[in-house]
């Protein structure tokens, strides 16, 4: 795919110096330059490609069209783009600030909180930092120094040299000492309590906004353990992993590195110069120059003398995946771990009384919830899925319509990402419930299958080469709606004849009252059935004859490896199972002398939805 040169973006906070314009030759005409953003897709300030087709172009633009995949299958975890790269130069002291986690910021701020790293690229004789507590303080004590001015006294001064690195995780109080000059990777974040600012004046004439109040809500009062290193490599997390290149051009001048489908690399050179290549195209760097390179780029290769930052986002580990199944009556809401085990489960009322955007935000709080009650971070799960009853537009998160919901056109992924800013897929409530048996249920091991819902209605999913069949359209398949009788009884959908017209538990009551004269439920049915009684017999066996007329149409079209019964009839497996293998048989194109599909329960019940739309 290439190399992005990088145009950063600059600021001029008031305590920030010139060295990146005098020594890393940043174009920039103010007398202070504080940060230079070099690796940004921040709202607050964006990189732009200064080479190739795409010069000019924001690097955010660059990705909304040529899609997501130029960050790296890593990167999916991630709603928006995951690191922010700056120099900083600070020629005083920044105010002491902490920054907060991602669950508080995300419930007080709309946006994620901040982990960072630095790098120390140079420093003067005796400068420091502050970086936590010299011991451990009480909540009390905290605001009262910062009432009395007397904060510094209790703060952990750390002297720095160059080539230091400190991890800096969100709840650590720090700042900046004067005269560092500092390369900082953090998660893309501008979210910063400041506490205490020397009593500076902006340029407004009024002193610098403090956040005490949050600061003190957010601030871990512990001591912390400076870092040196996380060997392998300079700094690791789940939202980054730093590596540092040093080529002296004598022993060492050359070295080689791979950019995987996984993630893209950022280079950023803090010294030296030479040349970067990769594929067909190669640059000249110099000291302050930054690079992109997209995922899936292949081989690269520097040349010369350099002192280097390489940044790429690694494989998360222990995540958890929440996944989340709506239905007519209550939404159930499940932590799945990497086995695809439910650890932790709770419910919300479905509420058809109250506006769509109003129920997503009931559903995101109580997921909210659920993960504060288990003690776990939003920065542990990879994702969101949501199984929705109804017609539903995966590529653009919308519910087209559910009528069990009485949704229509509601985006739900652009309002559930304003509570819980993961990625969030959305898929049809019944192709969740099959995805959720072939990854964790009774069709474990199987690439390609077929699960057919038997309950108000008849849905279904599809699942071919592992993966959920859609076909082009929105909506997924309808299994519901393929018609096994010919101009036969109205179903719902406008069409006659349909299989939920005559499989589903809707259909089988009409039949029963039909024939009874009264209300019956499907167990009424099943247990007249079993107690020989002459009109239930011919009733069940009607029933079993149009869904085994279905199910054979689906075996002829996509030929699977296993059929799935699921829903409330699928109880009743003992009368099903085998006239539908007899069917199957007689009927399946090929008969015996080809590949009849076994035929089989479901096994997950209620969980099969959660897993599957975790899965998504």
């Amino acid at each position: 795919m290439g190399i992005l040169k990088l145009q950063p973006i600059y600021k001029d906070y008031i305590w920030g110096g010139n060295r990146l314009v005098k020594e890393y030759g940043k174009n920039y005409n103010g007398d202070i330059l504080a940060e230079s953003w070099e690796l940004s897709c921040h709202k607050d300030g964006m990189s732009t490609i200064i080479n190739d087709e795409y010069c000019g172009m924001s690097l955010q633009e660059y990705i909304d069209k040529n899609g997501r995949e130029v960050l790296g299958k890593n990167c999916k975890r991630f709603k928006d783009f995951p690191v922010l790269i700056k120099l900083i130069d600070a020629k005083d002291n920044l105010s002491i600030q902490v920054h907060p986690n991602n669950e508080y910021a995300l419930k007080n701020e709309g946006q994620y909180g901040k982990t960072e790293m630095w790098y120390i690229v140079d420093a003067k004789e005796g400068a420091f930092l502050y970086y936590g507590f010299k011991e451990e303080i009480s909540k009390e004590e905290f605001a009262k120094r910062i009432e009395e001015d007397t904060l510094l006294e209790v703060l952990n001064k750390v002297p720095v040299h160059k080539g230091d690195v400190l991890f800096i995780e969100a709840g650590t109080i720090h700042a900046i000492g004067k005269d560092i000059l500092i390369a900082e990777i953090q998660q893309n974040s501008n979210v910063t309590y400041r506490v205490y600012d020397y009593g500076r004046v902006g340029a407004d004439g009024k002193k610098r906004e403090l956040h005490i109040d949050k600061a003190i809500d957010v601030t871990n009062r512990t001591p912390i353990a400076k870092n040196n290193n996380a060997y392998p490599h300079i700094a690791e997390c789940d939202y980054f992993t730093v590596d540092k290149i040093y080529l002296d051009g004598k022993t060492i001048s050359k070295i080689e590195g791979n950019v995987s489908e996984y993630s893209f690399v950022s280079i950023l050179f803090l010294d030296g110069q030479g040349t970067v290549l990769c594929g067909n195209d190669t640059f000249s760097y110099k000291k302050g120059d930054s690079f992109f390179l997209p995922a899936s780029s292949g081989k690269y290769e520097i040349n010369g003398t350099c002192e280097a930052l390489v940044t790429t986002i690694g494989e998360k580990k222990d995540c958890v995946k929440i996944g989340i199944d709506i239905g007519g009556t209550s939404v159930k809401i499940g932590l799945v771990d990497k086995e695809n085990n439910i650890f932790a489960t709770t419910t919300v009322d479905t509420d058809n009384k109250v506006s769509p955007n109003e129920m997503i935000k009931r559903i995101s709080d109580k997921t909210l919830d659920l993960l504060s009650q288990e003690k776990i971070s939003v920065s542990q799960c990879s994702g969101v899925g949501v199984g929705i009853p109804g017609t539903i537009d995966k590529k653009n998160g919308t519910v087209i319509y559910s009528n069990n919901l009485e949704w229509e056109n509601v985006d739900f992924v652009r309002e559930f990402e304003k509570n819980i800013p993961l990625t969030i897929n959305i898929a049809n409530d019944a192709d969740c419930a099959a995805l959720g048996e072939v990854v964790a249920g009774a069709g474990k091991g199987c690439n390609n299958l077929i699960m057919i819902t038997l309950g108000t209605g008849v849905g279904g999913g599809v699942i071919i080469d592992g993966k959920l069949y859609e076909g082009r359209m929105v909506g997924g398949c309808e299994i519901g709606h393929i018609v096994v009788v010919e101009d036969g009884k109205q179903c719902t959908c406008g069409r006659k004849g349909c299989l939920e017209a005559y499989a589903s538990a809707t259909a089988l009551k009409r039949n029963a009252k039909e024939v009874f004269g009264k209300d019956m439920t499907p167990l009424d049915v099943f247990n007249l059935y079993h107690s020989k009684d002459e009109r239930a017999i011919k009733l069940v066996d009607d029933y079993i004859s149009k869904l085994g007329t279905g199910i054979v149409d689906l075996v002829n079209i996509f030929r699977p490896e296993k059929i799935l019964i699921g829903g409330g009839i699928s109880a009743q497996k003992d009368v099903l199972l085998k006239p539908l293998k007899e069917k199957m048989q007689k009927e399946c194109f090929g008969g015996n002398r080809g590949e009849i599909p076994e035929i089989a329960i479901a096994t997950l019940g209620n969980n099969a939805g959660m897993i599957g739309a975790a899965n998504l």
